[in-house]
């Protein structure tokens, strides 16, 4: 098959674009290794090793290294290895060989999540932030549940009056503008509106 084009880009990368249409990056020495260079043919023995051995061990790589800095969900490792351009097959078998030895886990990520964060957002915001990470919301939902059943979380209400305490605000005492200046606040951490009025002592008639 003819590559059809090379690209150099970082760190002495190269996008390798072939004639069915197909892509893949490799380094400057593995392009002289196997004699890859434009309007070149390589062939088809070249191209399955390039495929099937090559870039899913570094695609494996590049997934252990990342974990080894900090956990990601599944969507979070997908996302940096688009990033290096590595195609899907190996984007796969690389988190799935990360998940078969429980490295990523996206259960875990959002239990440790929650259990980090439940007292200093709302269940709301919570939710929002894992999501944009790529947790689905039902299963969001799922480790609610699990941590309710241990007794772990707190309903909307308490988490306000926690804060209102934390900020010595007393809702019995505090003018009509200072409660408005509250509730802002409480609104953008993304509580709902009916816990806030309630802690307030709001009129929500």
């Amino acid at each position: 098959m003819t590559v059809m084009q090379l690209t150099a880009l970082s760190r002495g990368r190269y996008r390798v674009e072939m004639e069915d249409s197909t892509s893949f990056v490799l380094y400057r020495g593995e392009l002289a290794k196997l004699d890859i260079r434009e309007g070149g043919n390589l062939p088809e023995e070249t191209l399955c090793r390039i495929r099937g051995e090559i870039l899913p061990l570094r695609a494996k790589k590049r997934v252990m290294n990342l974990l080894q800095r900090k956990d990601y969900t599944t969507a979070g490792l997908r996302e940096k290895l688009r990033e290096g351009a590595y195609p899907e097959a190996c984007i796969e078998e690389a988190i799935a060989y990360a998940a078969s030895y429980g490295y990523v886990d996206d259960a875990r990520y959002a239990e440790d999540f929650i259990r980090c964060y439940l007292e200093k957002r709302s269940r709301t915001r919570i939710e929002q932030d894992l999501i944009k990470r790529g947790i689905s919301r039902e299963l969001i939902g799922e480790v609610f549940e699990k941590l309710a059943a241990e007794g772990t979380t707190q309903n909307e209400e308490s988490m306000i009056r926690d804060l209102l305490e934390k900020k010595n605000f007393d809702q019995k005492t505090a003018t009509g503008q200072e409660k408005q200046r509250m509730y802002a606040f409480l609104y953008r951490r993304g509580f709902h509106t009916e816990a806030i009025n309630r802690a307030l002592l709001l009129d929500i008639t």
